[in-house]
């Protein structure tokens, strides 16, 4: 097959390709974000069918986050060897295959299994999607270009539980793993077209097996302890035993990956402060949406009583809202120096969700609209500027590595911020529960009194005498509970915009490294002739 490049493309369909691959790229990573989000609103159905508690559910998210984490570091070489459209297309055929497996899956296990081929096959793409939207705009149109590309990136956690809402209502929980294979195939489709493809090599590169190992435990061992530690006891020597492992792990990884000829992970990207604190930056943000992503629905759904569909829609205004907001902040990426946006955007994300720590059972509907839109905001001025400017900041031979690394630093946040929020979210609900049940005796004037009513609304029922005080106690702990869990939920909306809070310490690093500089625009001439126009292009 004669190899299709970047260049090649470029010269078929005229200045036009630029754009036409940029939405094949959009589209494909939609189809992967709206898969990762719309689960959230699924939760408590999931845990009803499968008789789960909070820390096994979380998997349905982390599993898909650990595995893309891993997936974004196998893709260079994977790229190396079969060129974009082979990978592109070849991952939306396993993460078709993982949706189905995970639509018709007999048991929990069999469910993650299919989270988890769809969390690889997503983690290979991503990367790829971005690297090959960089490669095809000149320098300073890329802040643009990055602009409309992260609207599949933030946009779709928007429509996803929306989506993913009325698929339940309609159908089942099992019906939103169908959700996105609608945008799977209209990605297939045009990747087959417009994304750039090359000659198979006589041999195949070194694979860095070892470090992929090592990270495959490290994220294994670290989530697994960090999910079942509350349970188990953070003390018990399977849960030290398993973080000990995973720390270990960790640090042989670093220590491998510097040592190795072939890396996974690229260790000379980190020894520019400017991708360093854009880095920081990253892994921070993906903490923090992925956690308020996740953790929203499900506060709605087993506090407030919202349906699946409720849920998704008080997530849509704020997706609406993005639509606007990213082209305008890539644009403002092109513009101005990366720390303005990205450190305006977090504090007003920050400032939203301290907001919304103090939501309770009663809290409206559009109040909670308005504090994801406020949210929403902030984040969408961080995301596009971070993706651009990170990119800048690297020598021309290393943007792909930069690519991956950058999108799996994120990733590594979300597996991270998801897991370690539903820990403090148990942990903070139990330790609640447990000092609000320690005041319910009769010494407590409010809940003497609230027995002595509800058992008269009992005697007046016709309940017989002998279980009307059992019925009162039954009644004051759920509610006791109730109460217990919805002081766990502000905490840990209070735990996410305290991680807000902390990606500003990195953001303002970046000013002080001189980051984010704004690219000269070079003067073009006006309406060129076709034929210098495709000496320009190619030379971009």
């Amino acid at each position: 097959m004669t190899p299709e490049t970047v260049e090649v493309l470029r010269e078929r369909f005229g200045p036009s390709y630029r754009w036409l691959v940029t939405v094949t790229a959009m589209v494909g990573t939609m189809s992967m974000v709206i898969s990762m989000t719309s689960v959230n609103v699924a939760v408590p159905d999931v845990m009803g069918a499968f008789g789960i508690g909070q820390d096994k559910a979380q998997w349905l998210s982390t599993a898909y986050l650990a595995t893309m984490t891993a997936g974004m570091l196998v893709n260079a070489w994977l790229v190396s060897i079969f060129g974009e459209r082979r990978i592109f297309l070849a991952c939306l055929v396993v993460f078709m295959g993982g949706a189905a497996l995970s639509g018709l899956a007999p048991n929990f296990d069999m469910l993650i299994f299919g989270r988890v081929l769809q969390g690889g096959s997503a983690g290979i793409l991503q990367p790829l999607a971005m690297a090959t939207i960089f490669t095809a705009f000149p320098p300073e149109r890329r802040g643009t270009a990055m602009g409309y590309f992260g609207l599949g990136v933030v946009f779709a956690p928007a429509i996803g539980p929306t989506l993913g809402g009325v698929m339940i209502d309609l159908f089942s929980w099992r019906a939103i793993f169908y959700v996105p294979l609608p945008f799977c195939l209209a990605a297939f489709l045009l990747g087959s077209i417009f994304m750039p493809s090359r000659t198979l090599p006589s041999h195949l590169p070194r694979f860095d097996g070892l470090g992929f190992a090592l990270l495959c435990t490290a994220l294994f061992c670290l989530l697994s302890g960090i999910a079942d530690g509350q349970r188990e006891g953070w003390s018990s020597d399977r849960i030290v035993g398993v973080l000990s492992l995973g720390i270990a792990a960790t640090a042989g990884f670093v220590l491998w990956e510097h040592m190795t000829k072939t890396p996974l992970l690229d260790m000379g990207l980190f020894r520019n402060p400017s991708f360093v604190a854009a880095a920081f930056v990253k892994l921070i943000f993906g903490a923090a949406l992925t956690g308020s992503t996740y953790i929203v629905p499900v506060f709605v759904q087993t506090i407030q009583g919202y349906t699946p569909l409720r849920a998704g829609l008080m997530m849509m205004p704020a997706g609406i809202l993005l639509a606007f907001i990213f082209p305008l902040a890539g644009r403002v990426s092109d513009a101005v120096p990366a720390h303005y946006p990205v450190i305006g955007g977090l504090i007003v994300f920050t400032f939203a969700f301290a907001l919304t720590g103090f939501v309770d059972v009663n809290t409206p509907f559009w109040t909670f609209v308005v504090f994801i839109i406020l949210g929403r905001l902030g984040l969408g001025f961080v995301n596009p500027v971070l993706n651009a400017h990170a990119l800048k900041a690297l020598p021309p031979d290393q943007v792909k590595q930069g690519a991956g690394a950058s999108n799996f630093i994120r990733q590594l946040g979300g597996a991270f911020g998801v897991n370690g929020l539903v820990a403090f979210l148990e942990t903070r609900t139990s330790f609640h529960n447990e000092a609000l049940t320690a005041t319910q005796t009769y010494a407590n004037e409010t809940s003497r009194e609230m027995m002595t009513v509800l058992q008269g609304v009992y005697a007046q029922a016709g309940v017989s005498e002998t279980i009307q005080q059992p019925g009162a106690l039954y009644f004051l702990g759920q509610v006791v509970y109730a109460q217990g869990s919805s002081m766990g939920f502000q905490d840990a909306f209070f735990a996410v915009a305290l991680i807000g809070a902390l990606a500003l310490v990195p953001a303002w690093i970046m000013s002080r490294a001189g980051h984010g500089q704004a690219v000269p625009r070079p003067i073009v001439p006006a309406r060129p002739a076709a034929a210098t126009l495709g000496r320009q292009q190619a030379a971009e």
